[in-house]
Formats: structure tokens, sequence, C-alpha cells
């Protein structure tokens, strides 16, 4: 008689587990996300978007962090999530990386994702990783859409064609900025040769009132005919609406807002990556050090066209680039398509491996390119290209 009991109750313990048809492994998966700031922030709605989709998809807890500065505060979200249960905790933002890390080194269970970092493939820690996507690639695509747009105006004759001048408001003179400022700008030049571009830093990830400044200056004092931006307020955006200038966003469309000016937006879409890595911690999988997502894996996205804005052919000739990305016969980084003080680039040392005198380390110059993401999943192309002026150095003056 005992045993028919003790058997029962085993049958009892094991029925709620296959009822949810989950691997048991899977319903001890919690995920933690740390984030800059919130939803009023294009680019952390991009990820909080893509952390709802992934964690619902899989079926999988988890809890979220808004608003946490780059600093110990950071620390603190992370050992708050593990007292909650996150056996995987990601954060956003460049300036969360030395605390993650920490976190990292203190809790060895845990595995820690971290985008546009730069330095676990240096750390040595089997539970901190790196990611980030070749929006390069992305950008230069929006610049085409620029550039289409640019020589529909000066057949129009509302420009010259030495008055192509674009503005981009950019956060930081980060790489990862300068990667995608420089990327936009080849993209734009490959359709519209005349073309030039200003870029004005704020010194922030978000700042209305700066990035709508800067914007406002581009337009008024640079006579800029067309804005991007790095940078993740609707400053920009609705400071070109108000002034009739075409603009092309980033992390999302702006299209509601901006319906009379707005092209198109490249985005990383990291709904793969979030995927990727939890199925890796379910399936006890390692984690890649350093991942590099693409078009390949829907990685890298662009927004629908605004047709309304829009040049005529726009579409035709993203998909013709689109395909020559796809297939390697373009490089974004094509040495043939760009100078540096008037000479030809056929060496360049960038800095990879992070150490605190930011020192140049890696030859990035391959085949004929700077192989950008190659040695790492975090931009690093920092050269600043014939073409392209920076108004100011440093971010606010």
């Amino acid at each position: 008689m005992k045993k028919v009991i003790a058997l029962l109750l085993a049958v009892l313990m094991v029925l709620p587990f296959a009822a949810c048809g989950k691997p048991e492994q899977e319903d001890k998966v919690k995920v933690g996300f740390i984030y800059l700031h919130d939803e009023n922030s294009t680019y952390d709605k991009n990820f909080i978007d893509a952390a709802k989709a992934a964690c619902e998809k899989l079926g999988v807890d988890f809890i979220e962090k808004k608003n946490i500065p780059e600093g110990n505060e950071c620390l603190e979200a992370a050992e708050d999530l593990i007292d909650h249960g996150c056996n995987i905790i990601f954060a956003d933002s460049f300036g969360h990386e030395d605390y993650l890390i920490q976190a990292a080194q203190k809790y060895d269970k845990v595995q820690f994702l971290h985008a546009t970092g730069t330095k676990a493939h240096t750390q040595g820690l089997e539970n901190y990783h790196n990611a980030f996507a070749s929006i390069y690639e992305g950008r230069y695509l929006a610049g085409v859409v620029a550039g289409m747009k640019l020589n529909e105006m000066i057949e129009q004759g509302k420009i010259k064609p030495e008055e192509a001048v674009m503005g981009y408001v950019g956060a930081f003179t980060y790489a990862e900025v300068m990667s995608g400022y420089t990327s936009f700008y080849l993209g734009a030049k490959s359709v519209c040769p005349s073309v030039t571009m200003k870029v004005q830093f704020t010194g922030s990830w978000y700042d209305q009132t700066l990035e709508a400044e800067a914007a406002e200056a581009l337009i008024k004092t640079y006579h800029c005919v067309l804005l991007s931006q790095h940078a993740d307020s609707m400053g920009a955006p609705a400071t070109c609406e108000a002034n009739g200038i075409p603009d092309v966003s980033y992390n999302g469309s702006t299209l509601a807002q901006c319906p009379n000016t707005y092209l198109i937006s490249s985005r990383i879409n990291w709904e793969p990556y979030f995927e990727y890595a939890i199925k890796c911690v379910i399936e006890g999988k390692k984690i890649d050090t350093d991942w590099t997502g693409t078009m390949a894996t829907e990685s890298v996205l662009l927004t629908e066209l605004n047709t309304k804005a829009a040049a005529a052919g726009t579409q035709e000739k993203l998909d013709q680039v689109k395909a020559a990305l796809a297939a390697g016969t373009l490089h974004v980084f094509d040495t043939n398509n760009f100078t540096v003080n008037g000479e030809k680039l056929t060496s360049y040392m960038a800095d990879v491996n992070t150490d605190p005198k930011y020192e140049k380390d890696t030859e990035a110059i391959k085949d004929g390119y700077f192989a950008e993401s190659l040695y790492r999943s975090a931009p690093y192309f920092d050269v600043e290209i014939d073409g392209i002026e920076l108004v100011n150095r440093n971010y606010g003056d």
C-alpha cells in the first residue's frame, strides 16, 4: 500500500510540469533587463519592444528596470534582479558595461549580456557577453534614401549640387556614432557625389532640448537641407518637420509625428539576439562572447519607406543595394569610396582591445575595405574622412 501511495504522489508531482509543455530547465529561466531610459527614448523603446516579444515567444518570465543611470545604480539594479530570481541579465547602454562586469565577476552562475560593449572578448569571463549588429549596413541603406532625395531636390532646382549639405545630430564622439554617421554619409555619396555633411554633438544620448537646438543650428547656421541623427529623442525629427526639412530617423519610424518630412529609419532588431541567448541558457549551450547580428539574421532592419516624402525610384534602388550588400559584392567602408586628407586609406590601426589608454592595436583594413565588427561586435570605425565636418568636438561647445 505504501508503495502505491508513493507512486501516486510521484505522478502528481510530475503532472504540473508535463501540463505546461515546457522543459523543466525552461521553467527556471527568468530574464532581467536594465534600460538607460524608458519608452520615451526611441533607443530604449527598441530594446523594450524586442525584450517583451522574445520573452513572450519563448514563454519565460522577465523583469525590467528602467531609467537606470550609467553608474553604480546599474550594479544595484543587477543585484536586485538576481534577488528576484533572474539568471540572465541584459543591459542596453554603453556606460553600463563596467558595472555589469562587476556583477558578472561576483555572480558566476548568472549570464550577463550587454549591448554596445567592447570588453567581453578581453575579460575572460564565461558569463559575460557583448552583442551588436552590422547596423552600419542599415545606415548605409538609409543614406542611399537620403542621396536619392538630394538628387531629386537638385533636379527640381530647389538646391544646387554644391548645396547638397546634410546635417547629423550625434550624441558622443564614440566609434559607434562615428561608424554610423560615416556609413550614412557614404550611402548618400554613392548616389549623390556632391554631398557633404556637418555633424554636431550634444554630449547626451537623450536630451530633447539639446537635440532640437543642434538640429536648428544645422538647418539655420550650417544650411543643411536634410538631417539624420544618432540621438534618442524626437528633438531632431520634430525640428525637421517644423522647418520642412527631409529627415532620416533612427531606431523606429517617426511617420506619425512627421508625415511630411520623414523618409525612412534603420534600426537594430534585438529580438533575434534575445531569443538566441535565452535558448542557449534553456538548452545549456555556451553563449557567444561577441555576437554580431546581420541582415541575414533580421537584426538589421529598415522601416517602411515614406513614399510621400521619398524620391521616385528609391525603393528600387534600395532593393538593388541591399542585394549587393547581402551578396558581399558591396562593402560599406570600401577604401576606394572615401579619402582621408585627400589620400586613399591603405592601413589603419583600430582600438579593438579596450585599455585605459585607448591604444590602437588591430589592423582594420582587410581586402580593400575597413572590416567593421569583424574583431568584436561593437563598432571600432573612428576614421575622420573627407566630406564630413565636425562642427564641435567638445559636445556642447
